[in-house]
């Protein structure tokens, strides 16, 4: 491992990774049409040379919103504080809980983006006249500027490498996910490719299903590597060193990407510590493997999950108490320029938007550039320049626009950092309310009858014996909007008679119904390979406490606690069989694969 100090000067320049560019992606060259753009920002340029409409015919003559200001939720401490044992974490987040009624009138602006701003600078003009037309790929100018300045400045302040990162915008993760295999990887056919030449990606044992439905047609060979409560394991069975040292060749090339995600791990909240990023960090180095890390929960981490932690020491101060309390991202040790991160508005503004970054060394964003310029061009003029308008705001007196805050400017970076400190202290209130709830239920009261203990009767008088017995598991998510809970079906009632797999599927059917209404992700989903999926994932269970309304999150995960309770007091086969038979559960299980696929689609 390459030692660094915090003086830029000494960084060293990225490695070079160009070998693992694509044949497409190496051919690719500018676009004829792209390089224009930058010229018709030029005031009083005729532009002759683009094939461009006219702006005056546009139909929108402004786009509005009412929006909330950043300061609308309270935020959680940023610090952990060890409690005494009567005093739980979620005790003290109770005196900032969620409000059992809607607020009536939540702090809100009025947000305006012009026809015309009447700024001529293209890094401060954010109208539609300039945001509805073609537009360069790296993302709107205005935006991409403040979100690159963000970036470098507050994310990830401190980069070793020489000069830092670059970014461009995407139309979300899965978007920039897609063009980052594109552009690292050739697709690989059985039928017409040799078996050498076939690409593996790495990823977690259980794993975001999108990542792997994106990587399987281009033909990779998933390499599931082992997790714990903290996410991918470095060393040990099943870790990354013992995948990456036993590789078997007859599988395919041996992996040089890795998908990841770190913060709050779907599906299974782990939140990986920088000592575990290093070690990983220090193989992907001595195996030459590029780290692509998805990170859309990193500002949703939890200091209350663990309170005799304390908050890392940034290299680097953000300038911001709130980011700088949070674990750093792969870039924090990324000396070589090896790790391509991923990031997205939609957990923070909203998926619909479409719209996120990717982060990673010159060379390789150019690469991406080239790929976006001939596919998706640029996300959506209408969602940058509303972006764009709430963060910046209006950029000179005469521009008619409004942004986000309640004097008309923008939220700033402050005021950015502030409204993702209050979504943290939302969610960070539910994931309490959700795990206090599944931590009062996971054990199962197990009534017996014995012959008395006493030697010195003859009576042949039995005794009640009353047991406790966990039933299910879980760990206090660190990070992220879910609980991975893992049962133990061996502890069923009509374990001996019932496999293990027909049992975890007539529980979730038993979900689904009334009077628990409850409709939960199955392991099954998330399984990177086959062999995990047959063996291990119909113990598991990914509960999302975000989705569902702030008043509910209670009864909601007592209803599960309730429902689960319930399946473990069935000691009859025939009740288990009647799930599958019933009309309204044969539905239900016939369409299971069907359920799923429509979970994937939420999530």
């Amino acid at each position: 491992m390459a030692q660094y100090t915090s003086d830029p000067s000494s960084f060293p320049e990225p490695v070079d990774l160009t070998h693992f560019l694509s044949r497409s992606t190496k051919a690719r060259e500018a676009s004829q049409v792209k390089k224009f753009y930058k010229y018709f920002q030029i005031p009083g340029i005729a532009q002759l040379a683009g094939g461009l409409p006219n702006d005056h015919y546009f139909p929108y003559d402004t786009l509005e919103a009412k929006v909330a200001l950043p300061n609308r939720w309270q935020p959680t401490p940023n610090t952990p504080v060890d409690p005494p044992a009567d005093d739980p974490p979620s005790a003290r987040l109770a005196q900032a809980s969620i409000s059992k009624h809607k607020e009536e009138q939540p702090p809100a602006s009025r947000l305006v983006v012009p026809k015309n701003s009447n700024v001529p600078d293209p890094l401060r003009m954010i109208d539609l006249k300039s945001a509805l037309q073609y537009g360069q790929a790296l993302g709107y100018p205005a935006l991409y500027s403040f979100i690159r300045q963000f970036t470098r400045e507050n994310l990830h302040p401190f980069v070793p490498y020489k000069n830092g990162p670059e970014i461009i915008l995407t139309c979300g993760s899965t978007d920039g996910f897609s063009k980052t295999l594109q552009a690292l990887s050739n697709e690989w056919s059985e039928e017409h490719d040799p078996i050498n030449e076939r690409p593996g990606l790495l990823c977690e044992t259980y794993c975001y299903m999108n990542a792997i439905q994106t990587a399987k047609p281009r033909g990779f060979n998933i390499a599931a590597v082992a997790i714990d409560d903290e996410g991918m394991m470095a060393h040990g069975p099943g870790g990354l060193a013992c995948v990456l040292e036993n590789w078997d060749y007859s599988k395919g090339r041996r992996p040089h990407l890795m998908y990841t995600v770190t913060i709050g791990q779907n599906p299974t909240s782990g939140t990986l510590s920088v000592q575990r990023r290093t070690e990983i960090y220090a193989l992907c180095v001595q195996y030459d493997i590029i780290i692509v890390e998805d990170d859309p929960y990193w500002y949703l981490q939890y200091p209350s999950s663990s309170p005799s932690s304390a908050p890392p020491r940034p290299t680097k101060s953000s300038g911001f108490e709130f980011l700088d309390s949070l674990i750093p991202s792969y870039l924090s040790v990324d000396y070589q320029g090896r790790v391509v991160r991923l990031d997205t508005f939609s957990k923070t503004v909203a998926p619909g938007c479409r719209l996120g970054w990717i982060t990673a060394q010159p060379a390789l964003v150019e690469r991406i550039l080239r790929i976006t310029e001939t596919s998706t061009q640029q996300p959506s003029g209408f969602v940058q320049s509303m972006i764009a308008e709430l963060l910046m705001g209006p950029q000179s007196s005469n521009d008619p626009g409004k942004g986000g805050a309640a004097d008309g400017s923008g939220w700033k970076v402050d005021g950015w950092v502030r409204w993702l400190e209050g979504l943290r202290g939302n969610y960070e209130r539910r994931m309490q309310i959700m795990c206090d709830t599944l931590d009062s239920g996971k054990e199962v009261v197990k009534a017996g009858r014995r012959r008395s203990l006493t030697e010195v009767t003859d009576e042949e008088d039995d005794w009640a014996v009353i047991e406790k017995m966990q039933f299910y598991s879980f760990v206090r998510p660190l990070g992220g909007m879910f609980v991975w809970v893992r049962f133990d079906f061996s502890s069923h009632p009509l374990a001996k008679s019932i496999p293990g797999a027909r049992l975890s599927q007539a529980l979730w059917i038993f979900w689904t119904q009334k009077p628990y209404l409850c409709l939960v992700a199955p392991g099954a989903m998330f399984a990177a390979n086959e062999k995990i999926r047959e063996k291990d994932s119909f113990n598991c269970y990914r509960l999302c406490f975000a989705a569902c309304p702030a008043e509910d999150v209670g009864d909601i995960s007592k209803r599960f606690v309730d429902g689960a309770q319930a399946f473990w007091r069935i000691k009859s086969k025939s009740k288990i069989d009647k799930l599958f038979d019933d009309e309204e559960g044969a539905a239900v299980g016939v369409d299971h694969v069907a359920g799923m696929a429509i979970l994937r689609g939420m999530c």
